[in-house]
């Protein structure tokens, strides 16, 4: 009988792309999400989907619905697929005997997700890291000099999943064009965002490089250039396409990975500097990735190599990879163009000098290129989308009552 693989966070894509690659390898997959009606729930090659508490509110309820689960259902394997689902897991290991869970240990992913200290050991593998200054307390602003801040500023809490009383909190990164705007911005934070990294903004297309490691064995590369983002001024990739990088750049990333005794899957995200070309590095992301089915469809199958190396199988990803391969997340895409339309480049925190709103919203516009995949949307597997389809036309119709 093939093993069975245990997907959480059922709302996520990149749950969707881990779903339907272990269901096409023979994998009995089972889902949990916060409804019990999600998106990789719907696929057919989810055998169930089952409601949990949510790990962000509840990460110790969470621990112990998955732990019942996992005894309902002799699961062999188990994949967190956020941060904070990772978080609530490290905080309950206790709960998780006897199943296989392919991830670092505790020290390491919280080390990884620490872009504080993931600067300072960046810079020693040979990295350029972005200019910043640090702050460990509001009141750290008093001693910095304006010429020191160099604005825009890009404002990074340290961790993107923070603790918030007997639950957690997701923080996001804030652009800050002077002062007022930076210490507004410092005011909504909370104290477990410190350090906080002010940052000179860096002009250019993010690149991302994502590594399989398995005791000391690189299994698997890939990489890719995102070209659109939601918001336009970056956050999750909407559009995006599979690219080569330079040796040199994997090389120095595993070389990053391996200072923290990495074993799993990693991203690590980059911004190609417009003016010298040479990749920033931003994060990692300790675990799957938003854009991961654009990786499955270049050739890179980072689930099912993930659970065979877990579950003791020699394998490795291919030497080469499809280059050319456009991934095109449907509602995500909308999403763009309307903040497109409706927003000015002011208003959406753009950087001079880049493509104008006319541009943008023409580029959006085309249907189809050559290369061009739908991430949610396939004809095998169509329930997906149109659950994500009604859940997109529910969330619109609660945002314009509320706004009414």
């Amino acid at each position: 009988m093939s093993a069975s693989v245990l997907v959480s966070d059922g709302e996520e894509r990149s749950s969707l792309a881990a779903v339907r690659s272990l269901g096409r390898r023979g994998y009995r997959v089972y889902v949990c999400s916060k409804d019990g009606s999600s998106l990789a729930g719907a696929s057919r090659f989810a055998l169930a989907d089952r409601s949990v508490p949510c790990a962000l509110l509840n990460p110790s309820e969470f621990a112990a619905a998955i732990q019942t689960l996992i005894r309902e259902w002799q699961i062999d394997v188990f994949l967190p697929m956020t941060e904070q689902s990772l978080n609530a897991v490290y905080a309950n290991t206790g709960m998780f005997e006897g199943v296989c869970i392919p991830s670092a240990t505790r020290e390491q992913f919280r080390s990884v997700s620490d872009k504080n200290r993931i600067l300072a050991v960046a810079a020693a593998c040979g990295l350029k890291v972005p200019e910043q200054v640090v702050l460990s307390a509001p009141d750290d602003l008093s001693s910095i000099s304006e010429a020191e801040l160099r604005f825009p500023l890009v404002v990074k809490p340290s961790r993107s999943v923070v603790p918030k009383g007997e639950g957690q909190a997701k923080l996001g990164v804030i652009h800050c064009e002077d002062v007022e705007h930076l210490r507004r911005a410092m005011a909504k934070l909370p104290l477990t965002a410190y350090p906080l990294l002010l940052q000179q903004r860096v002009i250019g297309p993010g690149v991302g490089v994502f590594l399989l490691l398995w005791d000391g064995d690189l299994v698997a590369t890939f990489a890719h250039r995102r070209l659109r983002e939601k918001p336009p001024s970056g956050g999750v990739s909407v559009y995006r396409e599979s690219i080569r990088v330079d040796q040199s750049l994997i090389d120095r990333s595993r070389r990053l990975l391996d200072s923290f005794g990495w074993r799993g899957v990693a991203m690590i995200e980059y911004k190609l500097d417009e003016a010298s070309g040479v990749p920033v590095i931003m994060e990692i992301n300790g675990r799957f990735w938003g854009s991961l089915q654009l990786a499955i469809d270049a050739g890179v199958d980072f689930p099912s190599l993930l659970v065979a190396r877990a579950l003791g199988q020699k394998v490795y990803g291919p030497a080469l990879y499809k280059v050319g391969i456009r991934s095109r997340w449907e509602w995500g895409g909308v999403d763009y163009l309307l903040a497109r339309l409706r927003r000015s480049d002011a208003e959406l925190s753009l950087p001079a000098g880049g493509p104008g709103r006319i541009r943008s919203v023409l580029s959006a516009l085309l249907p189809w290129l050559p290369g061009d995949r739908l991430e949610v949307l396939r004809l095998g597997d169509p329930r997906p989308f149109l659950r994500e389809t009604a859940q997109y036309f529910r969330r619109s119709t609660r945002r314009r009552a509320s706004a009414t």
